[in-house]
């Protein structure tokens, strides 16, 4: 579930490629959580813009995306 070092008491960051309802996110947030470490945010390569945002939120988890489906449509 988690690579490197200890995880309790520490600050963990959730790699994820690409979040559509943050679900497996928050799934393993949560086991995570349980083994002490400290996770405020997810980092996603594409949000699919499709309510993962927000159900991050509200299990407190900021997400930080690099894309979202919107900048990769294209536009003409």
């Amino acid at each position: 579930m988690a690579e490197g070092a200890e995880v309790a008491g520490r600050r963990v960051l959730i790699v994820e490629d690409v979040v559509t309802s943050g679900g497996q996110i928050i799934l393993s947030t949560k086991e995570l959580r349980t083994l002490g470490a400290d996770i405020r945010e997810a980092l996603c390569v594409i949000d699919r813009q499709q309510g993962g945002e927000a159900s991050l939120a509200a299990a407190d988890i900021t997400l930080v995306s690099l894309l979202t489906s919107t900048a990769l449509r294209p536009t003409h």
